[in-house]
């Protein structure tokens, strides 16, 4: 049920003291045999709140520190670029990570102007340097991404540009924790002002690097020439100064930054459905703000806070579903990239619309459906096998107009260009172009995701499900067609559930943070129809758990 006042603009009792969370973050000390005041990195990096001793400096000190054993483990010699975004507790924890890589003489990147810089410039970067045959470079986002102001967010990108897989992150976190237990004996670290002077402190150009490069993966000149106005709102996220940068650049003279503001306590932002403010830019309640001004522009925008994910909006359609602009995003692109290979494939999350399957189907190309996770898509985009890589939280990203990869990690401005690129040159807006995909797909399904209660025993049951465990044969009428738990583009453990009909699909989901699991459901038969799938799923779920 939806919190009284969501999609109202935060009042000065819902806002963050910004000064007692980062004192939190130097002052408190975390039990190392407390579970949630652990290191725990889920698919994007280890997050929580100095508030809740989840985020403080021992936390940054020993991951920092794991990351520089296991980079010198694996033979990363090269420069580790490090960014960060706008919330309150990152400045704080990058310079902490700054202090002790430069101590255990690692060459750190930051940003030339002093700048927040958005998780796909840093992927960018990553990967603009190791094109050469010098020593490989890595990368760390100091971000919680769309999370509450009071949460901090620490993330490793290994050379390869994208979210470091579990099998580098159980590594990080386990000598992490090691750490901590041991009281931090054996961490390296100098002084801050110190390590600003050192030999091994540098900068780098994040946003020349990243704008500069636009035009290769995005049309720019179509958007230019047909005077697309455009709003962009950064949601007081690290986009803040790249879309200034894009509109000069580009001479987009029609772009407007909506919203230019810069406030760790984010008290401009409307609250969330849950009355929390969060700058999640795929929900209506967060992005009411720029909705109710959808008729000023011909496409609108919003990033979240390190502009890793991106939200539609149109003058005709309000907010797209996240799950409709990536349908509508591959149709487009698979038939307007004449540089990508004929046999490059599509990449989607099982919980993303099934809509997805139809439109892959339609244009010919094969389709690759992977657990959740941003990760999964990194190989294919590196070698260019993969052409669009997206999940059903407004994430994605996609090549350069020749085949090549742009970047490995989500990228919420390409997307967003990419709506005014649509525009263009096809002369109808994104959400015209999904009226279109429904009518000729057998229409459009209702999607939603519930959570369910669970308690941690269930959670662990939940992720180390096995198929034949499930013995219904029918969901809410229809013969089930398949019974997952791996996924099948690449068998990889779900850590789940998903059941498939010919109409219906559910997926069900541990949550890492909450004793709740989360019901993905999608029908083509109405809502009425996935009320009846979401009810079965977890009455089957539940059976099932015990």
């Amino acid at each position: 049920m939806a919190h009284p006042r969501a999609g109202t603009v935060a009042l000065p009792e819902d806002l963050i003291d910004v000064s007692a969370v980062i004192d939190a973050y130097y002052s408190g000390k975390p039990d190392p045999e407390n579970p949630s005041q652990q290191v725990v990195f889920g698919t994007s990096g280890h997050r929580g709140s100095s508030l809740d001793n989840a985020f403080n400096e021992d936390h940054i000190v020993a991951t920092t520190q794991a990351i520089v054993e296991y980079r010198a483990g694996a033979g990363i010699t090269g420069p580790l670029f490090i960014a960060r975004d706008t919330h309150a507790l990152s400045l704080p924890a990058w310079q902490t990570a700054i202090e002790v890589l430069v101590a255990n003489d690692v060459r750190v990147l930051v940003d030339n102007k002093d700048r927040f810089t958005p998780t796909p410039a840093l992927s960018h970067a990553i990967l603009t340097h190791n094109k050469g045959s010098g020593a490989k470079a890595d990368g760390i986002v100091v971000t919680p991404s769309h999370n509450p102001p009071r949460d901090g967010g620490f993330k490793y990108n290994p050379p390869n540009g994208g979210p470091a897989d579990t099998d580098i992150t159980s590594l990080v976190a386990a000598r992490a924790n090691e750490l901590l237990r041991g009281g931090l004996s054996g961490v390296k670290r100098i002084a801050f002002e110190s390590a600003q002077k050192s030999e091994f402190y540098g900068t780098y150009d994040y946003g020349a690097g990243y704008v500069d490069d636009l035009a290769s993966v995005v049309n720019m000149e179509a958007i230019r020439s047909a005077g697309i106005r455009i709003g962009a709102d950064p949601l007081g996220g690290a986009s803040v100064g790249y879309w200034g940068e894009i509109g000069e650049r580009y001479t987009l003279r029609n772009l407007t930054v909506v919203n230019p503001t810069v406030d760790p306590a984010f008290s401009f932002m409307t609250l969330d459905t849950d009355g929390k403010i969060r700058m999640d830019c795929s929900s209506p309640n967060a992005m009411a703000s720029l909705i109710g001004a959808r008729d000023e522009y011909d496409i609108a925008t919003g990033n979240d806070a390190d502009a890793d994910r991106h939200g539609i909006v149109t003058p005709d359609g309000g907010l797209m579903n996240p799950n409709h602009f990536l349908a509508v995003a591959i149709d487009y692109l698979f038939t307007h990239r004449d540089g990508w290979s004929p046999s490059a494939a599509v990449g989607k999350t099982l919980v993303s619309s099934s809509m997805i399957d139809r439109v892959v189907a339609g244009i010919g190309r094969t389709l690759i459906e992977v657990p959740v996770g941003f990760k999964w898509f990194v190989p294919g985009l590196l070698d260019g096998s993969v052409g669009f890589g997206g999940e059903e939280s407004a994430g994605a990203s996609f090549l350069r107009t020749d085949g090549t990869v742009w970047t490995t990690d989500k990228d919420g401005i390409i997307l967003a260009l990419l709506a005014s690129e649509i525009l263009a040159v096809t002369g109808k807006t994104p959400s015209q172009r999904y009226a279109e995909l429904a009518e000729r797909h057998g229409g459009s399904p209702s999607y939603a995701r519930i959570d369910a209660p669970a308690g941690r025993e269930q959670k662990a049951v939940l992720a180390k499900l096995s198929a034949d465990q499930v013995t219904a044969t029918e969901l809410v009428g229809e013969k089930i067609t398949a019974i997952l738990t791996e996924a099948p583009g690449n068998g990889a453990k779900i850590g789940g559930l998903k059941v498939t009909t010919e109409n219906a699909w559910f997926a069900a989901r541990p949550s890492g943070t909450e004793d709740v699991y989360k019901i993905y459901a999608e029908s083509f038969n109405g809502p009425e129809h996935l009320a009846q799938v979401q009810a079965q799923a977890q009455e089957l779920v539940d059976g099932v758990l015990g």
